[in-house]
This record gives structure tokens, sequence and C-alpha cells, in this order.
């Protein structure tokens, strides 16, 4: 799954570390913010609420968050979730004979009788794995003619998982060594949660604690000690942990929790009911985007005002596997979804024909997909992202949505830094820097990612088919599309994630089939004139 992670390389003495940048704060809600009245580029919507849609009916939509879980409780998520009216809670019977028990609140794909995936490894140390078997015995000399193209492939994608594995390590000591450092400063400084003034009246005794004061000296300057520490020390110990014991490791492989043979991919009846699994930080967020109550005071306010959201748990902390993501999207399409947000992604495959076929099948049910387009800062129209829709029918891409993530100023910066593009594979952009939501225990919390991106334009596709519930899929995608606020400008990115990466000046038409970042105010004045002539309402 991408994470929201953005890098910058801190040298501190020995310690060669990537952090996440300690980024400026926004305001709470800025995505939904009007570019002219707030000098913020949102995408209207509370323009909307105001101009357009006051006083008007709307029917309830589903939308399904393909994701690594929900918290169904959360204040702010409670009352917009979807609930199965044919299912009695708790009795451990499938009443409305779907194939999956107690499925109140929707169903999770990487859940066993006992217990829920939390950790998996990447495709790629799967892949790595199940060719490591295949050719255990094999060298360039012996490899036969037939096998020759798989035996490249898989010396490639080992040398891949070595060379991120290595990394992983390094980073892991860098951090760590980092922590201990602080940890020791932080202690001689005496105070629990020093400032940015305590670390500068700091008397360092070695060049290592010099360059924690110099550090921490620039990095409060954007924030508190204790959401620094916990943001980025803690957090990007566990990124590392996570990637060098779990997702890079070919030696784990937690499926048997679930209990299925992960290489049929057309078994369907596994799982369970568990929709917040063991993480649903991710999720719970994605969710809160979309949907969160607009109406009881507390926390945040969604884009949209009269959808449900249906918990579809898929995606670990690690790729998903292609067998799940078919799933969940038929599940959710199979149990009345008409939006789909899937904020997740990998740079290779298992099965991408069955994840095809789940896509087109989502297409000739008139439900619309959501697709966040990746935080590698990488061109997709060249570079591998899955799933994609390179080798799709056009009514499926024409119910598919890919969104780019973009920043609140109007300038050179748009382009949030991390987010993916393509000029044929990205559709539109939408805010995705420091977007606050919900997260487990009835909180709230600051993340970026494409992923955030992703929800922001579900969230409108939803208010779209709520307000207008004759449009097709097609027709909502083609209104987001058109709508968009146009870029007319260029946007500077790094091509690559090293600090001293050359940086480039490029149109933002460049980086997107529409041009723009999507506006709810002027998409749902063009859905109330949309398609009159097909009883479009």
């Amino acid at each position: 799954m991408n994470k929201n992670r953005i890098f910058n390389v801190l040298l501190t003495g020995a310690f060669v570390i990537a952090l996440p940048l300690f980024a400026n704060a926004q305001k709470p809600n800025w995505q939904n913010f009007d570019l002219k009245t707030d000098s913020t580029f949102g995408i209207s919507t509370e323009r909307a609420y105001k101009e357009l849609l006051k006083g008007k009916k709307s029917t309830k939509v589903i939308v399904a968050v393909n994701d690594g879980g929900v918290e169904a409780t959360h204040e702010d998520l409670k009352r917009i979730m979807w609930v199965n009216t044919k299912e009695i809670a708790g009795n451990g019977k499938d009443d409305d004979k779907n194939g999956y028990v107690d499925d109140v609140h929707g169903w999770n794909f990487i859940g066993g009788p006992k217990e829920s995936v939390n950790f998996e490894t990447l495709e790629l140390t799967r892949l790595v794995r199940r060719d490591q078997a295949r050719f255990a015995n094999t060298t360039d000399a012996t490899v036969a003619e037939k096998d020759k193209q798989d035996w490249e492939a898989f010396k490639t994608r080992r040398a891949d998982l070595e060379k991120k594995l290595g990394e992983a390590k390094q980073g892991l000591a860098g951090i760590a060594g980092f922590k201990n450092a602080l940890d020791a400063v932080v202690k001689k400084i005496g105070k629990e949660n020093p400032t940015a003034e305590d670390f500068k009246n700091f008397k360092p005794a070695n060049e290592p604690e010099s360059r924690i004061q110099s550090v921490m000296s620039e990095q409060l300057q954007k924030g508190s000690f204790a959401d620094f520490y916990e943001d980025q020390i803690k957090e990007g110990v566990d990124y590392y942990t996570r990637q060098a014991e779990y997702n890079l490791n070919l030696d784990y492989d937690p499926r048997s929790i679930v209990g299925d043979n992960p290489n049929d991919s057309k078994e369907k009846f596994y799982g369970n009911n568990d929709v917040t699994g063991p993480d649903a930080m991710h999720g719970s967020h994605v969710a809160g985007i979309i949907a969160a109550d607009r109406t009881n005071k507390l926390g945040i306010m969604g884009v949209a005002d009269n959808v449900a959201i249906m918990g579809v748990r898929c995606t670990p902390n690690g790729d998903e596997r292609d067998k799940d993501v078919a799933n969940s999207i038929r599940y959710a399409v199979d149990n009345g979804a008409k939006v789909i947000n899937m904020s997740f992604g990998k740079a290779y495959s298992w099965d991408k024909a069955i994840v095809n076929d789940a896509m087109k099948y989502a297409a000739s049910k008139d439900v619309l997909i959501v697709q966040a387009a990746g935080n590698e800062n990488q061109d997709i129209d060249t570079e591998n992202n899955f799933p994609n829709h390179k080798d799709l029918d056009e009514k499926t891409i024409a119910s598919w949505i890919t969104v780019g993530a973009s920043g609140p100023k109007d300038d050179e910066t748009l382009k949030a830094s991390f987010s993916n593009f393509g000029k044929t594979q990205v559709d539109v952009f939408a805010p995705g820097v420091r977007i606050h939501s919900t997260v487990p225990g009835s909180k709230y919390k600051d993340l970026d990612g494409t992923s955030m991106a992703s929800p922001v334009v579900a969230g409108l596709a939803g208010l779209i088919r709520s307000y207008y519930p004759k449009l097709s899929a097609a027709q909502v995608k083609e209104i987001i599309v058109k709508s968009v606020t146009k870029v007319n400008h260029n946007v500077s990115y790094k091509k690559g994630e090293e600090e001293n990466a050359e940086s480039v000046s490029v149109p933002f038409s460049d980086l997107c089939i529409s041009g723009g970042i999507v506006n709810a105010y002027e998409a749902l004045k063009m859905a109330a004139t949309y398609g009159r002539s097909s009883n479009a309402k």
C-alpha cells in the first residue's frame, strides 16, 4: 500500500537519516475552501453547499472505502457508516445469503477465524519468494530457453528487493541513532517537551549534539517537540522496522491467519466481519475526508453530506494482494456501493487480470472507482503502478478516476512533492497535503498523500450521485474531469528522491489529463444541466 511519506535527509554527524518533512500546518477543512474567497486552493465544497445545494433534496449513496480498516465507532463516523439492514448483527448467520456472515458494516478480506492480518510483505517480496523456489538450482548457464524471460525478471526483482532491504536497514540504523542522540540531548536539557529556544540555549559537548541542536532548532519553528517526536521519530522507527521485519522479509508470511488458498484467485468466501482490523488509521482518515458527519458539530466536515461509508478491508501494512482487491471490489458492487475509493497501489502485480475483471464488473454495474495515483513522485505513464488501466477497454476507463495530490497554494508548489503524475494515466489532482481527518480513538490527525486526495474526489463523486442520482458513473467522471479549475502555470518538482535531485519546472497540464484541480462548485453546476436529454436529473 502506498503510504504518505515525504522524505527529507537530515545529516547528524555519524547519522544519515530520512525523515518526513515537518510541514507547516494548514487550516482544518482547507480542502473544501474556495481559491477566490479563501486564497486557498481547495475544491469549493463549502461554497457549493451555500450557493447551490441549500434546500435541495438528496438520495443516500453508498461509498465503499476499500482500505486497511475503518473505525465504525468513531464519533465523527458512526452516524454515517453503512448498515446492512438485511443482516442481524452478531447472530453468526448469513441472514442475507450473500456468502458473508454478520457483514453489518462491510467485510474484511484479510481476516481469519481468530484474528486479522496487520503486517504483510510487499508484492515484490512475494514474487521473489515464489520464483526463488522455482529457480532454486538455476544459473545463467543452466536456465532452459523457455524460462529465460522469467529468469531475467526474477533476477531483476531479486536485485530490487536486496536494494530496498539494504536501504531499509540503513534507514532504521540511522533513525535509531538519531533517536538515541536526541533522547540524550533532551535528558540533558531536562524538559519533557523542549522548545526551539531550549535547543538554541543548549550547550553541546560534541559534534553529534551540535547537529541535533541545529536540526531541532529549525524543526521546532514549525511545530511542537511532542508532535515532531511522535510523527517523525517514532513513526520513522516504526516505518523502517515494518520494512525490514515484514514488508521485505522473505521469511515472513502471515497468510495462514486468513485460512484461504492465496493462490486461488477464484475463491471468494473467506475473511471476517471486522471492518476495523488491527490498524484503522489509514482507512478511517480516508472515510472522514469523504463523509465525516457534517451535522454533529464535532471534529471535521466531510465532502459529502448524504452518503453511507461501507468498510471493505483489503489492504494491510504492506502490499495488498490482487485476489483481495478483486474480491473487495465485487463485494462493494454487489452490496450497493455506487462509488469505491481505493487509496492504495504497488509497483508489482501478481494477478493483474483478476483485478481487471473486477474493474470491468464494477463498470458494468455503473459503479465509479476512484484511485490514488501513488506517492513516489513518478510518472506513472512510464513507471508501473498497479492497479492501472493501461490494457482496459474504454467503458471501464470511463468509470475509473485516478487522482494526484495538490497543495494549498496556487503557485509552483501546487503539485505535492510526493505525488505521482501522468498525462495519460492521472485524470485530475485534488488536495492531499496536511489534510485533517478522523483517526482511531475518536481522534483527528493531519496526513499527506494521494491517499488523501483520492477520497476528496470520491466524496465529490458521492455528492454528485446523491443530488443527481440519474447520472451514470461515466457521466459523473466526465463532469468531474471537465469542471476542474484549470492551472495555467508551471509547477516545480524534483526528479528523484535524493536531496540533490534536479528540480524541473513543467506546465501543470503535463501532469494529468484534465490539467486542473477538481472543483465541487463547478461540478455541481455542470451536473444540474448535464445529460437532460437522457433524463438525468
